[in-house]
């Protein structure tokens, strides 16, 4: 009988590990927004983002409600790594029959006992002027948290029953109370303000100033035991208490909290672990006398797994399983036993000291008899096997419950080892010296990747509650410092709407023919009149000049759809900066030799010319060299048609196999591409390294061009938007920063808040200023970090990704960039990229719905649809750019249905569709 006791007061290995997986797949449901109300783990959200970092300072109260008393303290913190606080404490006996009372005389005699403390505590020595005082409350009863500082209260327990208290929010009662009690002789209200002369006789000294006190934060002592251990300089992310009852908290994923609207950083969870196995998943491990303590408990059937660990039930569980031996004649067979029926005669005390006990014998023999039993030298034996047994039992599963929240961590996390503090308190961890060795060992066993540190809390509801308050001051003061650095670069809608309108005038003085010279948007006409209408049908020939290397492409157009070949040739740097005649007869050398490898030397093509360098374009096939860039010095070139020079060199050459139809700007080639595939298609955009958009402008409207009838493409070239002053109030001190450090002061400045080349610069900026303000890296300053360009705007595709485990990413980004940062620098780094993005999006909206809704007023249409054809690394790689500028978009122009279609090689492809479309229009016009 004893053996098979034994057996089942033990778990097996294999059972502990299904049990870790139900308890992992009970946490999951919990924090389920569509499951939670199942969930028997109910991860409550603490609002708890961050745990202390050892600059926190000040003074700081706590309240803690108890069973029968109210204990109030003071804590100093004085920025030192937390490492030596100062506390005062005073604890207040509750008056007979408040516990029963209304709720209002409850919360009113909690402000009386802090105002007393107060008057006890501080001296009248300190400062005249009134001081403020944050306070944390903690409140063990069940509540809905939907705030750090906002609880209603679900139900109460533990012999309360205050009427008028359930549904309400219980730091609201507190406050008021608080405030009602304490509030100055003005008229004033709120505040919170308590005057140490309440409750003060006449004949005491005179009492130090009144203080504000605010209600910041309510919690429950595992979040405090938690936070207890990160006072010691090491952050300690999961709290556990092992008590009367048992529960744990962890720093999870905020993303994966669904219960909640927080989606960036972390936020500690309160498991609730003490009602697992309610649903009957521990029924096979409940043995009988775990059956018997449940039945006689006040509430059956619940908080089942905290009734197998908790100490309040441990001398239960020994007295039932004695009582079970001694009816079945395994113990106690010559001495009478009924006292044994008594509940609560063996109690958690007889446990630990038969236990800890070296001649546990002995020890046994004494108590037993205490309680009028006569004990042999082998019941004695078997009574301290069975303690050991529901004591080893008890650790074993809190073990378990902890591998299931250190495996969870790692798993969320997205890690391949977990190292981690557990900060740990209650009367089993300080009262049985074993708990930490099989806490350890079980829970590496069943979590082998993980590697959990124990470190001894000490005062959770008192300190721990303390440092709670003082990180939400902390965070507090740090939040509004980074609104106030972000603030210049969050537009409102009010400020979209003014860019869409200036965008608007600026278009207008860009297609007027008196206007044009002067205005920052040029709206340059390209001669492109039509885009694709799918009919086109050959072979047509690109030639793709932006750099020390080009393409020549052909692009077969067929019924079946396009198909494409390409070569890239080199220009070598003597022939870039040689005679134009050089340059133009190496890129015909070049188009000879690729279409001598096509076989396409016996006809004469179509070729489209996409040439990115400043042009002033006079026709379709027309075009002025405005001047060389990108590292190109060809001389006889500027001031020329460079359609004409390529024309001029086919003729030295004898190459009859190509026809020049149409020079190409990049943003009208990502029209016509996308447009082959969908008509609608009459708006190209760019947002890559650069930006630029271009669309179907009415004839009518180009003052610039001769004609009335039809529609023309412009090229807006909105990168310059602003250059004439007009966004001036937009640029923040980062923007300038950025703009006088590049090779075009003053230019460019719209494209210089969005494009791709300057995003990433701007975060630095902002980092900088950050760091200086030491709310990024402890203030430490960061060598790298002044280097220019070193932070790529490709970085903000990585760091902007939109789950938790980017974290990890950024971290791998910062330690390559030789940063110092902690999880919390990189929660706040992804707050400054999320920002400068969403503004270059939005930015890119506004100066969109300027164009879509003149398409809209020109053609005399209530709804527009039309699609935008995008190309541009900025847009197709960054993971929120496109849906923030779609939102806006919609947002600014209601009355226009804009879909987007990603193109593929607008400035090979598209600028062969331009030579289709041209060489269409001539067959029509023939």
């Amino acid at each position: 009988q004893i053996q098979r006791a034994l057996r089942s007061l033990s778990i097996p290995l294999e059972r502990l590990h299904i049990m870790k997986g139900h308890m992992v797949e009970d946490m999951c449901k919990g924090l389920s927004r569509q499951t939670h109300a199942q969930a028997k783990v109910r991860m409550l959200p603490t609002y708890i983002c961050s745990t202390p970092n050892g600059t926190e300072k000040g003074n700081f109260l706590v309240v803690e409600l108890c069973q029968n008393q109210v204990r109030t303290l003071l804590v100093t913190l004085y920025g030192d790594g937390n490492m030596s606080p100062q506390m005062v404490y005073k604890i207040f006996d509750m008056p007979e029959g408040i516990m029963q009372g209304e709720g209002e005389a409850l919360f009113d005699f909690i402000a009386q006992c802090l105002s007393q403390f107060l008057a006890e505590t501080i001296s009248s020595d300190t400062s005249s002027s009134e001081q403020y005082l944050p306070l944390g409350f903690v409140f063990p009863f069940s509540c809905r948290q939907t705030q750090l500082d906002k609880a209603e209260l679900l139900s109460w327990s533990k012999g309360f029953s205050c009427s008028g208290v359930v549904g309400k929010d219980v730091v609201e009662l507190l406050q008021s109370s608080i405030d009602k009690l304490n509030r100055p002789d003005t008229s004033e209200t709120g505040g919170g303000w308590m005057s140490p002369w309440k409750g003060r006789k006449p004949s005491q000294s005179a009492p130090s100033p009144p203080y504000r006190v605010e209600v910041v934060a309510l919690l429950n002592d595992t979040v405090g035991t938690m936070m207890t251990c990160s006072m010691e300089g090491r952050a300690c992310e999961v709290g556990m208490v092992a008590d009367k009852g048992s529960n744990c908290c962890f720093m999870a994923e905020a993303y994966l909290v669904e219960t909640t609207d927080e989606t960036s950083g972390r936020m500690c969870v309160n498991t609730e672990w003490g009602c697992f196995g309610d649903d009957g998943t521990l029924n096979d491990v409940f043995t009988p006398y775990d059956e018997s303590v449940d039945e006689e408990s006040s509430n059956p059937g619940e908080k089942r797994f905290e009734k197998m660990v908790g100490t309040l039930y441990l001398g239960e569980i020994v007295r039932h399983a004695l009582i079970a031996l001694t009816a079945e004649k395994a113990i106690f067979t010559g001495t009478n036993a009924a006292v044994l029926k008594e509940k609560g005669v063996f109690t958690m005390q007889h446990v630990l000291e038969i236990v800890n006990n070296e001649d546990s014998i002995t020890e046994v023999k004494r108590i037993l008899e205490a309680l009028g039993l006569q004990p042999s030298e082998r019941d004695c034996g078997r009574v301290h096997q069975i303690c050991r047994a529901v004591m080893g039992r008890a650790a074993t599963l809190h073990a378990t419950g902890l591998a299931a929240i250190l495996s969870y961590m790692c798993q969320t996390r997205d890690l391949e080892s977990l190292m981690v503090n557990v900060g740990v308190e209650g009367e089993l961890y300080t009262g049985y010296p074993r708990f930490e060795e099989i806490l350890l060992s079980v829970s590496r066993l069943l979590s082998p990747e993980c590697m959990a540190t124990i470190l001894p809390s000490r005062d959770g509801s008192g300190r721990g509650a303390a440092m709670v308050t003082a990180v939400a001051l902390r965070l507090a003061a740090q939040r509004r410092a980074v609104n106030e650095v972000l603030a210049p670069l969050r537009l409102s809608r009010e400020d979209l709407v003014k860019v869409q309108a200036l965008m608007r005038e600026e278009m207008q003085r860009g297609l007027g023919k008196e206007t044009n010279a002067s205005a920052s948007v040029r709206m340059l006409p390209t001669y492109v009149t039509h885009t694709p209408d799918g009919t086109e049908k050959g072979d047509f020939l690109a030639l793709d000049l932006g750099g020390t290397n080009f393409r020549v492409l052909v692009v077969r157009v067929t019924e079946d759809g396009i198909t494409m070949a390409s070569e890239i040739y080199v220009i070598p740097v003597a022939i870039m900066q040689g005679t134009g005649e050089e340059l133009f007869d190496h890129i015909i050398d070049c188009i000879i030799d690729f279409q001598t490898k096509q076989n396409l030397m016996t006809q004469t093509l179509p070729l489209g010319f996409t040439f990115s360098f400043p042009c002033k374009q006079v026709g379709l096939d027309k075009a002025l060299l405005l001047t060389w860039t990108k590292g190109f010095s060809a001389s006889g070139c500027v001031g020329q048609d460079v359609v004409q020079l390529l024309r001029d060199a086919a003729k030295r050459k004898r190459h009859l196999g190509m026809q020049v139809v149409a020079l190409v700007n990049d943003t009208v080639g990502t029209m016509m591409a996308c447009g082959y595939d969908d008509p609608k298609c009459e708006i190209g955009l760019i947002v890559g390294t650069g930006t630029n958009a271009c669309y179907m402008e009415e004839m009518k409207n180009v003052g610039t061009v001769e004609g009335e009838q039809g529609r023309m493409c412009i090229n807006m070239e909105w990168g310059a938007f602003g250059d004439n002053g007009c966004l001036d109030h937009l640029f923040t001190h980062f923007d300038k920063v950025v703009d006088e450090s590049t090779i075009n002061p003053g230019k460019q400045r719209f494209e210089k808040l969005i494009s791709g080349m300057y995003l990433g610069e701007i975060v630095r900026q902002i980092l900088m200023v950050m760091t200086e303000k030491e709310l990024l890296f402890q203030g430490k300053p960061c060598p790298k970090l002044q280097t220019k360009d070193m932070f790529k705007t490709k970085f903000l595709s990585t760091i902007e990704l939109s789950n938790g485990l980017a974290l990890r990413q950024i971290r791998t980004i910062l330690n390559e960039l030789e940063l110092d940062a902690t999880f919390e620098d990189s929660v706040l780094m992804r707050e400054v990229c999320q920002t400068v993005s969403l503004r270059a999006a939005q930015l890119c909206a506004a100066g969109l719905a300027a164009v879509v809704e003149k398409m809209r007023e020109n053609r005399g249409l209530d709804q527009l649809s039309v699609t935008v054809g995008v190309d541009g690394t900025l847009y197709k790689l960054h993971p929120c750019f496109s849906s923030n500028l779609q939102k806006t978009l919609k947002d600014l122009a209601p009355n226009c249905n804009v879909s987007f279609l990603l193109s593929e090689d607008g400035s090979g492809k598209g600028a062969a569709l331009v030579a289709a479309v041209a060489d269409r229009a001539a067959n029509a016009m023939e």
